[in-house]
């Protein structure tokens, strides 16, 4: 056979090759992603529909096909904090609905048990909240593009000590997020040379706060650092604070940015105003990017909708991981092609520059310190620094 024969045929069967592949993703169907999330009504049943508009916002700027493949996301309940009926779902979805990779969760409990199933199936899972350090080391196939409560605490108290805050008091809920809050306040904050003018757990049914604030008013520290989740009475507590008389004895009071995320602020009204927090996304961020997914976000949603935040930038930057793992094997997904795919993944974010760190595959991120201003009759989050590139000060 002639050198060009063997050309020819070579030729051939590559072009052969090539089209089976291409058949092969398009024979397989859509893309699969169960999503367990908040879909029913509690504390957070806003989240589910506000996740759908993230993606949705996504499809609209980027098409909802890639390599070929259609995205189909088949949606789960968590149901509030409940491990077991979490790691059920999971399991009904890999083995029942063969999704391709998993998606979601908003409580550590849940997205700890659903990491068990991801490691036995092998299946890629990406969580979109659950902020306690330390989940994903003994889960291979998990990474979170979220945030962890230690990475948003630990600049903001360093911001507090490089501002002239020289004592500070820390009251933070009882249970895991909380705990994770305050210790890495206080440990961040006396290593600067600073010190905690006392410490206060609160209870998580605590919704009166008016006796933990009196502590604070009696000790005159230069700040207080408080943590309350997104179901902790923070209209509350804000209203106690400037009742007490807090803020024009100049006491500060720094928050983590779940406390004071912009659907929250028209009901926070004037007694938000001048708190600092720390957070990895502000819907106001001035960019290009940042612009156009808050106005197809909002218009997915549909009317009277808030802002997004950074539970809904977290699954709009999610289908860009998904989307980065499809076009790399050419819409043939394999759990370690998606694996090898996401980590180390970086790119621009409506919230900034992120990086999904290629060894713990936790998230790299901007973190911005903001204060609460109004402008008209708007309150907002204006962002007054800026700590980039900034990873989990604990996590190897």
């Amino acid at each position: 056979m002639s050198f060009e024969r063997v050309a020819r045929v070579a030729a051939i069967c590559l072009t052969v090759a090539a089209l089976t592949s291409a058949r092969s993703a398009a024979d397989s169907g859509p893309i699969r992603i169960g999503v367990i999330y908040a879909y029913s009504s509690n504390a957070n049943s806003p989240l589910g529909p506000r996740l759908d508009a993230a993606v949705g916002a996504w499809f609209k700027e980027h098409s909802d096909t890639v390599a070929g493949r259609k995205i189909e996301l088949i949606r789960r309940d968590e149901g509030g904090v409940n491990p077991e009926n979490a790691k059920r779902l999971a399991q009904e979805l890999v083995v029942q609905q063969h999704v391709d990779l998993l998606m979601g969760l908003i409580f550590t409990p849940n997205a700890v048990a659903v990491g068990e199933i991801s490691t036995q199936s092998k299946t890629p899972l990406v969580i979109l909240n659950a902020t306690t350090s330390g989940i994903l080391a003994p889960n291979p196939y998990a990474m979170r593009d979220s945030y962890t409560t230690a990475q948003i605490t630990a600049p903001l108290a360093s911001y507090a000590w490089r501002h002239g805050m020289k004592k500070v008091y820390v009251l933070f809920q009882d249970y895991g997020p909380g705990v994770d809050a305050g210790t890495t306040f206080e440990k961040t904050f006396t290593a600067a040379g600073g010190k905690i003018a006392g410490e206060i757990r609160m209870p998580i049914s605590a919704l009166e706060f008016t006796p933990y604030i009196q502590h604070v008013k009696e000790d005159k520290p230069d700040a207080a650092f408080v943590f309350l989740n997104s179901s902790g009475g923070a209209p509350t507590f804000l209203r106690e604070w400037a009742n007490a008389g807090l803020p024009r004895m100049g006491i500060k009071l720094l928050v983590h940015g779940s406390m004071v995320e912009e659907d929250e602020l028209p009901a926070l009204g004037d007694a938000a105003l001048g708190v600092i927090s720390a957070m990895n996304y502000t819907p106001t961020h001035e960019s290009k990017l940042n612009h156009t997914f808050v106005t197809d976000y909002l218009a997915a949603f549909g009317r009277n909708a808030a802002l997004p935040a950074a539970t809904e930038v977290a699954a709009y930057d999610a289908m860009n991981l998904v989307y980065r793992a499809a076009l790399a094997q050419k819409g043939d997904l394999t759990p370690d092609g998606t694996l090898t795919a996401m980590k180390g993944a970086h790119f621009e974010s409506p919230r900034g520059p992120i990086t999904i760190d290629p060894q713990t595959r936790d998230i790299i991120q901007n973190v911005y310190i903001r204060r609460v201003d109004r402008q008209g009759t708007q309150y907002i989050n204006t962002e007054i620094e800026t700590i980039p590139n900034y990873r989990d000060p604990f996590e190897n």
